[in-house]
């Protein structure tokens, strides 16, 4: 294949927007492809959907210079970049629907010599099925030139950034590319080299997919133990932060710290993926899975035992999002607590301070007893503070405004 130059990237949401700028920022014409009329609109004004540092310049820039577009079409091109949702199904298997429905738009604009690339964190096999969809769809071309079929390049590269820290991160971290045949590997290997200052380090798709299970489920084990660590310093009257922080200074422990729970696309999904693929044997895997997704059940009760009979009262709740500093809901246990909490203290009022949003998701907006508010008169009006999320500005409240006040910090910040 020649130098790619033209590249669609299938998705624009918190990972494929941003690569998408990236590669246009270094020279790439790109078009991104989305479903929604309102990110298209907004990327082809040169503006930014979401909360992400440093993206919006980005954007701009490429948008301003022509190198950036988005349209609601699949176009041909030398390359695309697949960065659609691949949540799991009630049985905690993945949904690969976003992805063939990707496919089935992509397949009528192949010739032969196109370089696919799936990027959405999959099971291991979910990247040859994918070519293989494909080739159903197109039995005219193949995956390596058999039968003197013109060949598609498919390969998977993993996204790995931590948001917040996605523009950066995108340049200087390591990336691992696996592809279906080493050429298809190669292939994606010079693409992501137009961009990315780490290794590129080159293996089988399936090997790639499961590499990014596994850094996910490895978080969420040693997650999983600062989690059940806080449960049991909380029963026997220790701090906990104390406690991990003194812990921490042997030479060889680092234990994270606990929260409300996992949130997040990656961390609170990818684990069961594994799990799926070999039930019997992620035994201590599923263990940390269920320990944090029982990690709010422990916080809720945490509320109802401080506040006891008082029912009727106001609760300032703070933060929505999975992490510090961002806007993502995604699967976040925030989103599940005030959700929980509204119905089991139908008589309280809960005001929820999220800095990063403008409105409150759908799951919440319906409750009658759950409102947006303000940092300072929320905090003012509340006989409870729960704290979920540890923003930058959360960490800037004045302590003496909290006395008097029941307080129940899941991120320790006010220990």
């Amino acid at each position: 294949m020649d130098t790619i130059e033209n590249v669609a990237v299938i998705g624009l949401g918190y990972i494929g927007l941003p690569t998408a700028a990236i590669l246009a920022a270094n020279g790439i014409n790109v078009i991104g492809v989305d479903v929604n009329a309102n990110t298209i609109d907004a990327v082809n004004r040169g503006e930014v959907p979401f909360v992400e540092p440093d993206l919006a310049s980005y954007v701009a820039g490429a948008v301003s210079q022509h190198k950036l577009s988005a349209s609601a079409e699949t176009p041909a091109v030398q390359a695309y970049i697949m960065a659609v949702p691949t949540p799991f199904n009630p049985d905690r298997t993945a949904d690969v629907s976003y992805i063939k429905a990707a496919a089935r738009n992509i397949a009528p604009r192949l010739v032969g010599g196109e370089l696919v690339i799936l990027e959405s964190t999959s099971p291991p096999g979910t990247t040859q099925l994918l070519g293989d969809f494909l080739i159903s769809l197109r039995p005219d071309l193949s995956l390596d030139g058999a039968d003197d079929r013109p060949a598609i390049h498919v390969a998977h590269c993993p996204e790995r950034v931590l948001p917040g820290r996605i523009m950066i991160e995108l340049v200087t971290n390591d990336r691992i590319v696996g592809g279906l045949t080493p050429e298809a590997a190669e292939l994606a290997k010079a693409l992501y080299a137009v961009f990315c200052q780490g290794e590129i380090l080159l293996t089988d798709a399936a090997t790639a997919e499961m590499a990014k299970l596994v850094e996910n489920s490895y978080r969420d084990v040693n997650i999983a133990f600062a989690n059940e660590l806080s449960v049991i310093s909380d029963k026997l009257g220790i701090n906990v932060w104390e406690l991990i922080k003194l812990a921490n200074h042997h030479p060889r422990v680092n234990i994270l710290q606990p929260g409300p729970g996992v949130g997040g696309h990656c961390i609170a999904v990818d684990p069961w993926f594994i799990v799926a693929a070999a039930p019997e044997e992620a035994q201590l895997i599923r263990q940390a899975r269920e320990t944090n997704d029982q990690k709010p059940d422990w916080v809720i009760n945490k509320v109802l035992d401080l506040v006891g009979e008082e029912t009727s009262l106001t609760v300032a709740v703070l933060g929505l999002a999975f992490k510090a500093n961002i806007d993502d809901l995604r699967e976040s246990p925030a989103v599940s607590i005030v959700e929980r909490l509204s119905r089991k203290l139908d008589a309280a009022n809960l005001l929820v301070v999220e800095p990063h949003v403008e409105s409150l998701p759908h799951q919440l907006s319906e409750l009658e007893n759950v409102t947006l508010g303000e940092l300072e008169s929320s905090v003012a009006a509340a006989d409870a503070v729960l704290l979920l999320v540890d923003h930058d500005v959360f960490k800037e409240i004045d302590p003496a405004i909290l006395n008097g006040k029941h307080l129940v910090d899941t991120r320790g910040i006010w220990q």
